[in-house]
Protein backbone atom coordinates (compact mmCIF):
# COMPACT_ATOMS: atom_id res chain seq x y z
CA UNK A 1 0.00 0.00 0.00
CA UNK A 2 3.01 2.49 0.59
CA UNK A 3 4.81 1.75 -2.50
CA UNK A 4 1.10 2.60 -4.20
CA UNK A 5 0.96 5.67 -2.50
CA UNK A 6 4.53 6.94 -3.06
CA UNK A 7 4.80 6.13 -6.35
CA UNK A 8 1.31 7.90 -7.28
CA UNK A 9 -0.27 4.30 -8.99
CA UNK A 10 -4.03 4.80 -10.23
CA UNK A 11 -5.48 0.89 -9.79
CA UNK A 12 -7.50 0.20 -12.53
CA UNK A 13 -10.60 -0.52 -9.90
CA UNK A 14 -11.16 -0.13 -6.29
CA UNK A 15 -9.47 -2.28 -4.09
CA UNK A 16 -9.74 -3.27 -0.08
CA UNK A 17 -7.26 -4.87 1.70
CA UNK A 18 -8.39 -7.10 4.61
CA UNK A 19 -5.26 -8.39 6.86
CA UNK A 20 -6.39 -11.47 8.59
CA UNK A 21 -4.99 -13.58 11.61
CA UNK A 22 -7.08 -16.54 11.17
CA UNK A 23 -6.48 -18.38 7.83
CA UNK A 24 -4.99 -21.21 9.22
CA UNK A 25 -8.39 -21.74 11.41
CA UNK A 26 -10.54 -21.31 8.48
CA UNK A 27 -12.52 -18.35 9.23
CA UNK A 28 -10.28 -15.48 8.49
CA UNK A 29 -11.88 -13.60 5.25
CA UNK A 30 -15.65 -14.66 6.18
CA UNK A 31 -16.70 -11.54 6.82
CA UNK A 32 -16.02 -7.57 6.44
CA UNK A 33 -16.01 -8.07 2.61
CA UNK A 34 -17.35 -5.71 0.68
CA UNK A 35 -20.62 -6.74 -1.42
CA UNK A 36 -19.13 -5.40 -4.25
CA UNK A 37 -16.23 -7.28 -4.50
CA UNK A 38 -15.87 -9.51 -8.09
CA UNK A 39 -12.33 -10.66 -7.31
CA UNK A 40 -10.68 -11.85 -4.43
CA UNK A 41 -7.05 -12.99 -4.07
CA UNK A 42 -5.52 -13.74 -1.17
CA UNK A 43 -1.61 -13.27 -0.81
CA UNK A 44 -0.04 -15.56 1.62
CA UNK A 45 2.74 -18.14 1.07
CA UNK A 46 3.33 -21.21 -1.31
CA UNK A 47 5.13 -23.65 0.48
CA UNK A 48 7.71 -25.61 -1.36
CA UNK A 49 8.05 -29.66 -0.38
CA UNK A 50 7.91 -33.17 -2.07
CA UNK A 51 6.44 -33.48 -5.44
CA UNK A 52 5.36 -29.29 -5.17
CA UNK A 53 5.95 -27.12 -8.08
CA UNK A 54 6.98 -24.41 -5.94
CA UNK A 55 9.94 -22.26 -5.40
CA UNK A 56 11.45 -19.89 -2.95
CA UNK A 57 12.48 -17.32 -5.88
CA UNK A 58 9.63 -17.09 -7.65
CA UNK A 59 5.84 -16.01 -6.63
CA UNK A 60 3.78 -19.33 -6.49
CA UNK A 61 -0.01 -19.26 -7.84
CA UNK A 62 -1.96 -22.01 -6.30
CA UNK A 63 -4.57 -23.43 -8.60
CA UNK A 64 -6.24 -25.96 -6.20
CA UNK A 65 -6.06 -26.24 -2.21
CA UNK A 66 -7.04 -28.80 0.22
CA UNK A 67 -10.68 -27.34 -0.75
CA UNK A 68 -11.02 -27.59 -4.30
CA UNK A 69 -9.68 -25.38 -7.46
CA UNK A 70 -9.58 -21.99 -7.66
CA UNK A 71 -10.93 -19.88 -10.39
CA UNK A 72 -9.51 -20.72 -13.33
CA UNK A 73 -10.41 -17.28 -15.30
CA UNK A 74 -8.86 -15.44 -12.46
CA UNK A 75 -5.57 -17.65 -12.35
CA UNK A 76 -5.32 -17.32 -16.07
CA UNK A 77 -5.37 -13.53 -15.86
CA UNK A 78 -2.67 -13.60 -12.94
CA UNK A 79 -0.36 -16.21 -15.29
CA UNK A 80 -0.79 -13.53 -18.24
CA UNK A 81 0.13 -10.90 -16.38
CA UNK A 82 3.37 -12.37 -15.07
CA UNK A 83 4.35 -13.15 -18.99
CA UNK A 84 3.59 -9.77 -19.77
CA UNK A 85 5.33 -8.03 -17.29
CA UNK A 86 8.52 -10.66 -17.24
CA UNK A 87 7.41 -12.11 -13.74
CA UNK A 88 8.87 -15.18 -12.47
CA UNK A 89 5.83 -17.81 -11.18
CA UNK A 90 5.03 -21.11 -10.21
CA UNK A 91 1.83 -22.94 -10.08
CA UNK A 92 1.05 -25.25 -7.75
CA UNK A 93 -1.52 -26.70 -5.33
CA UNK A 94 -1.48 -27.12 -1.77
CA UNK A 95 -3.51 -30.09 -0.86
CA UNK A 96 -3.26 -29.68 3.01
CA UNK A 97 -3.90 -26.06 3.18
CA UNK A 98 -6.70 -23.77 3.14
CA UNK A 99 -6.66 -19.97 2.57
CA UNK A 100 -8.73 -16.41 3.17
CA UNK A 101 -10.09 -17.01 -0.21
CA UNK A 102 -11.62 -20.17 0.95
CA UNK A 103 -12.72 -18.71 3.87
CA UNK A 104 -14.69 -16.07 2.29
CA UNK A 105 -16.02 -18.65 -0.24
CA UNK A 106 -17.43 -20.42 2.14
CA UNK A 107 -19.06 -17.69 3.79
CA UNK A 108 -21.33 -17.42 0.56
CA UNK A 109 -19.40 -14.75 -1.26
CA UNK A 110 -19.87 -14.48 -4.66
CA UNK A 111 -16.71 -13.70 -6.13
CA UNK A 112 -13.85 -14.97 -8.22
CA UNK A 113 -11.16 -16.44 -6.12
CA UNK A 114 -7.12 -17.00 -6.45
CA UNK A 115 -4.20 -17.30 -4.31
CA UNK A 116 -0.96 -16.18 -4.63
CA UNK A 117 2.41 -15.52 -2.66
CA UNK A 118 5.86 -15.74 -2.20
CA UNK A 119 7.58 -19.21 -1.91
CA UNK A 120 8.27 -20.13 1.67
CA UNK A 121 11.14 -22.78 2.48
CA UNK A 122 9.16 -23.91 5.91
CA UNK A 123 6.47 -22.44 7.70
CA UNK A 124 5.28 -22.15 11.57
CA UNK A 125 8.32 -21.26 12.88
CA UNK A 126 11.12 -20.34 11.57
CA UNK A 127 9.86 -19.14 7.78
CA UNK A 128 12.75 -18.33 4.93
CA UNK A 129 12.79 -17.42 1.39
CA UNK A 130 14.95 -15.67 -0.86
CA UNK A 131 14.31 -12.08 -1.47
CA UNK A 132 13.96 -12.26 -5.20
CA UNK A 133 10.25 -14.33 -4.30
CA UNK A 134 9.67 -11.31 -2.36
CA UNK A 135 9.91 -9.38 -5.55
CA UNK A 136 8.15 -11.54 -7.80
CA UNK A 137 5.38 -11.43 -5.49
CA UNK A 138 5.44 -7.76 -4.94
CA UNK A 139 5.92 -7.24 -9.24
CA UNK A 140 2.59 -9.66 -9.82
CA UNK A 141 0.66 -7.67 -7.35
CA UNK A 142 1.67 -4.11 -8.79
CA UNK A 143 1.30 -5.07 -11.96
CA UNK A 144 -2.17 -6.70 -11.77
CA UNK A 145 -3.62 -3.88 -10.01
CA UNK A 146 -2.81 -1.29 -12.94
Amino acid sequence: MKYIKLNDIKPKYDINFLFSNYEEVGHGASSFIPDNTIEFIAVDMGCPGENQNSSEYDVCICTKDSNGPYDYELINKLVDVCKENNINYKLDTYPNYGSDATAALKAGMDARFALIGPGIFASHGYERTHISSIIETEKLIISYIK
